[in-house]
């Protein structure tokens, strides 16, 4: 008697666990690209009904205090931030199209006219002030 051997071989090609894997594939680079990296930094923005949204570029300085200045993640005085963007090239200020200014409201407003002239001062004049919208806008 002659037995019959169960397993074959496969001669086609099984699609679906590949494009499960390239599903997921997509999936996670769709999630992983749409998240906009934000200080952990609470600010209290001041309101504006006539604001707009502001595109988040290379440079985000974040305004707390006269003593808590950051630039992207990392913190400086008004001092020490005019001596960073001092070291930025020419090259890399013009790659540089603007740079978003956000400051908590009770952030004096001296503070916020001098990290806007040590901007100027060093070469960037695309600034944006980052403001929410007040409630009863347009």
């Amino acid at each position: 008697m002659r037995f019959r051997r169960a397993m074959t071989t496969m001669t086609s090609v099984n699609l679906i666990p590949m494009i499960d894997v390239v599903l997921n594939l997509v999936f996670f680079f769709m999630v992983t690209t749409t998240f906009v990296v934000m200080p952990g930094i609470a600010l209290k923005l001041p309101g504006s009904s006539t604001s707009e949204p502001v595109a988040v570029g290379k440079l985000v300085i974040t305004v707390v205090s006269e003593t808590e200045i950051y630039l992207n993640a990392d913190r400086y005085t008004l001092e020490g931030l005019s001596e960073r963007f001092r070291a930025y090239s020419a090259e890399e200020r013009e790659e540089i199209k603007s740079v978003v200014v956000e400051g908590d409201r009770s952030v004096p407003y001296s503070l916020m006219v001098g990290i806007l002239d040590v901007l100027r001062t060093n070469g960037f004049r695309g600034v944006n002030l980052r403001t929410r919208q007040a409630e009863g806008g347009p």
